[in-house]
């Protein structure tokens, strides 16, 4: 058997073995927000704890993305943890083409011009403080400055495609 040409089938090996890998791993939901002309806003799935000293964290960022224009020269960002009582916020902010800031939806500025969303588990504002090219995506991390808890509940998980709740 030959392969053909326009077919890299070790590629398309490996990128179903990515994807089925990282569909088993349940990921914290987490949406992040910048302020350019507009809002924009996203739900994030990598979110990471880079460092303790200094407090750094990082997410990844499709440059296909409608929030990527802003996100690329933000020096601020919000990071919000979503709980399970908010998955209708999550897909709200992993749907392209809609207006993620309307109602339902609950906000304030807060510091640096950052979006806050309401009634999350907690927040932070951070400071950018690079963005790292890794294939259609970039890391960006970033240096808490300021956040805090919100309110109280379970967490928000991705899990399988799907958001999911904590089973006791």
């Amino acid at each position: 058997m030959t392969a053909s040409p326009e077919l890299d089938t070790s590629q398309l090996a490996a990128t179903d073995v990515f994807r089925s890998f990282f569909r088993r791993q349940a990921a914290t939901v987490a949406v992040i927000t910048a302020h350019g002309s507009r809002p924009v806003g996203l739900t994030a799935t990598s979110l990471t704890s880079v460092s303790a000293e200094p407090p750094l964290l990082s997410f990844g960022v499709g440059t296909g993305s409608s929030s990527w224009p802003v996100l690329s020269t933000a020096r601020h960002v919000g990071v919000h943890l979503l709980g399970e009582h908010q998955r209708g916020l999550a897909t709200t902010f992993a749907t392209s083409g809609v207006d993620r800031f309307a109602p339902p939806t609950r906000w304030r500025l807060g510091p640096e011009n950052v979006p806050i969303l309401e009634g999350v588990l907690a927040w932070a504002v951070c400071e950018v403080s690079a963005r790292v090219p890794a294939g259609d995506h970039r890391v960006v991390i970033a240096r808490v400055v300021t956040g805090g808890p919100a309110g109280a509940g379970r967490p928000l998980l991705y899990h399988q495609g799907r958001f999911n709740a904590l089973r006791d």
